[in-house]
């Protein structure tokens, strides 16, 4: 996963990956007597739907959901998306650039549904091959957007059973880098920059005195410590 961490203003872009739990992934079926097919098909984004947990504890558990406004087939056609596996960009199958290529993508109200044909190299055939058997089961894709503005990514919380669910809804993407085959989509992903990134968002919960109340206790302890001063 690439990720870009900046001062956290209005401006600040994350770009990260997030994980497509069952996406309908398959290999297009044929009728009888007709030559194997070799496209497939299934669901880069599911709009609406919980990730696997950002990060979760006793306290605290955060996932973010993709609404359905922040994705549309205009903002799609104006990337160029490479359809990989693993997020390997070696390991391409697939493109699309500006709306263009041997990757196709229709928007709806479940998501993104992508189609293409396996390009016939080791890696197409590979990727046949895995997904027939199901070892391939869902998909991910890497996206940017202003995590620490409220316009593009809106934080929610609840309390249940006492422990605070929050949710980061992101409403608006700034861009989509590629649509990868995932062979663990149910599982968040573990890399460093992951880790940092959670991390990151659990700081923006802990509770900050205002600048304030920190003078006034400040000239509090100045007031003690010149009383016990000896005139």
């Amino acid at each position: 996963m690439t990720m870009t961490m900046k001062a956290r203003n209005k401006n600040t872009e994350v770009r990260r990956t997030l994980l497509t739990g069952a996406a309908e992934l398959q290999v297009r079926e044929v009728a009888e007597g007709e030559a194997p097919s070799r496209t497939i098909t299934g669901y880069a984004i599911l709009f609406e739907r919980p990730s696997a947990p950002l990060w979760s504890d006793d306290d605290s558990e955060a996932r973010e959901v993709i609404a359905a406004e922040a994705i549309t087939k205009e903002i799609l056609d104006g990337c160029d998306i490479k359809f990989t596996m693993f997020h390997d960009r070696q390991l391409i199958l697939a493109r699309s650039k500006s709306g263009n290529g041997t990757l196709s993508y229709t928007v709806d109200e479940k998501g993104v549904k992508f189609e293409f044909d396996a390009p016939n190299t080791a890696d197409g055939d590979k990727a046949l091959e895995l997904v027939r058997r199901g070892d391939l089961s869902g998909c991910s894709f890497a996206f940017s957007t202003r995590y620490w503005d409220s316009d593009f990514v809106e934080r929610t919380a609840k309390v249940v059973n006492g422990c605070s669910q929050i949710t980061y809804r992101v409403k608006a993407i700034t861009g989509i880098y590629d649509f990868t085959l995932a062979a663990d989509p149910a599982y968040p992903d573990t890399s460093v920059e992951a880790r940092e990134f959670a991390t990151g968002l659990r700081e923006d919960m802990t509770p900050k005195p205002p600048k304030d109340k920190n003078k006034m206790r400040e000239q509090l302890r100045e007031m003690r410590r010149a009383a016990k001063q000896t005139i």
